[in-house]
């Protein structure tokens, strides 16, 4: 099969059902596996027959990444849900994590797929996947690839919702291929960004084939707020660090392939870069998400190619990409997260990351997901996978939040998702801390001085003073840490 060829949404004899059919088939104690990343690609029917079905469930639900209300808020709202991994993205599904009512597992969602098919994570009853088309022994996903291929191989049951709201077309974008376990794992054989080495298809054996229900509901689109003056600022030193890494780093000397963390920062951040001079080098993207800002930079002539794992749009940006699906199809690709986030894959191709937090602490220690240390927001997704892996690993972020009134840069950092051995530059609305090559007095510094709110600067330098008295490699006054915002 080619992507061309896909022209039927249904081929060959299935077991069509309704949702409500569907949903009765998967078991009240089940561990469920969704397709999903990004909040796009998701199952949407079946997840809400079995919200409406009054059944007492004590479901295990994993995802490939973020998906849409249908799972983590009409679901999860009937307790039907008692564990989840790997990352969730409601507010319901936030709190009831922090309530302690559904037992939740953070994971680097790029190792999720081996995890699932060695069962190291849960053992798998059932995959609840959406495609745009589905045979005897094969589907085409939707908007997202994600984890489908590695659930679909690993679960003993196949439901496909196969949704007419996304565009059969969605198929030429796929590039599905399946790492070999290890200990005998080949190299994954992609030597170029945007070449193709698998199927626009994700293979299963018919006889796990259960039930197929036809959709129309779309997804559920970001919503990315309009810059503020600080993610403007930050992009503005974003674009000037990386003018003067491509002129005397060695590995971009013909290419600059970068990543940009979920949201509407990692957003504002692509948008704002149309005017980033690379010189007669190519411009690419290979991360886990594509979204408007990298529609913007395609659509202006700037970026060559974009390969991910998601298309994670606005409501408009996925207007723009299915009216010319022709254009894009050419310039974007979609494979499986063990793909699009392998640690391999990212040293190869020398990624630039650019990533957000939470906050930050003077020797460079990351939080990206816990509140004050305990309350989870979302996830680490798949932001450890490339922060750990990059060429150069940058961490950008507002300097303050809640107004001013609460910073970002901090002594010690309560939670941590991302170490000082990961990190290499830090950029906020006031300056760039390149931390490479710096002691932690030295990076200490830097961060306080650059990126560091100028109101909250004196402070930061009388904590590292008073840490300093009791000496060490990298001081801390323990005692006042955390009390000091």
């Amino acid at each position: 099969m080619t992507p061309g060829s896909v022209t039927d949404r249904f081929v060959g004899d299935l077991p069509v059902t309704d949702a409500e059919g569907a949903a009765a088939l998967v078991a009240d104690d089940a561990t469920v596996l969704t397709s999903g990343f990004g909040s796009v690609g998701y199952p949407k029917a079946v997840p809400l027959a079995m919200a409406e079905a009054d059944r007492d469930r004590s479901l295990t639900v994993v995802s490939g990444g973020t998906v849409g209300d249908e799972i983590d808020t009409d679901l999860l709202e009937t307790g039907a849900i008692d564990r989840r991994f790997p990352y969730q993205g409601t507010r319901a599904a936030r709190d009831a994590v922090n309530e302690g009512s559904v037992a939740y597992g953070d994971r680097h969602v790029g190792g999720v797929a081996d995890e699932v098919s060695f069962g190291l994570l849960a053992d798998a009853d059932v995959a609840v996947v959406e495609a745009v088309a589905v045979g005897e022994d094969w589907l085409v996903p939707s908007t997202s690839v994600g984890q489908t291929p590695a659930f679909v191989e690993a679960a003993p049951r196949l439901i496909v919702e196969v949704n007419r709201a996304q565009p059969l077309e969605l198929a030429r974008f796929h590039d599905v291929y399946r790492p070999s376990a290890p200990p005998d794992r080949d190299p994954i054989p992609l030597s170029a960004p945007d070449g193709r080495i698998g199927d626009p298809f994700v293979p299963f054996d018919p006889e796990r084939l259960v039930a197929v229900v036809e959709t129309d509901r779309p997804d559920s689109p970001y919503e990315f707020r309009d810059p503020t003056d600080d993610d403007l600022a930050i992009a503005r030193h974003l674009a000037d660090f990386l003018a003067d890494e491509v002129t005397r780093n060695p590995v971009l000397a013909e290419s600059v392939n970068l990543q940009f963390g979920v949201g509407s920062l990692g957003n504002a951040l692509m948008g704002e870069l149309s005017g980033l001079d690379v010189g007669d080098r190519t411009l690419g993207y290979f991360g886990e998400v594509i979204q408007d800002g990298l529609l913007d930079l395609a659509d202006r002539g700037h970026l060559a190619y974009a390969s991910a794992t998601s298309l994670a749009l606005s409501r408009d940006g996925q207007r723009r990409l299915f009216d010319d699906l022709d254009r894009y199809a050419t310039e974007f690709v979609l494979r499986p997260t063990d793909v699009s986030n392998s640690p391999a894959l990212v040293d190869r191709f020398g990624v630039v990351a650019v990533n957000s937090a939470l906050e930050v602490d003077v020797y460079g220690h990351a939080n990206s997901t816990h509140v004050d240390g305990s309350r989870v927001i979302n996830g680490v997704g798949g932001s450890g996978d490339f922060t750990r892996n990059a060429l150069v690993s940058v961490l950008a972020l507002p300097s303050t939040a809640s107004d001013g009134a609460v910073s970002r840069v901090v002594p010690m950092v309560p939670h941590v998702d991302h170490t000082e051995h990961d990190v290499d530059v830090i950029v906020t609305e006031h300056g760039v801390a390149d931390l490479r090559g710096l002691s932690p007095r030295e990076r200490a510094a830097a961060v306080v001085e650059r990126c560091a709110d100028p109101s909250v600067r004196p402070a930061l330098e009388a904590y590292l003073d008073r840490a300093d008295e009791g000496g060490g490699h990298e001081p801390h006054d323990l005692d006042t840490a955390f009390d000091w915002r």
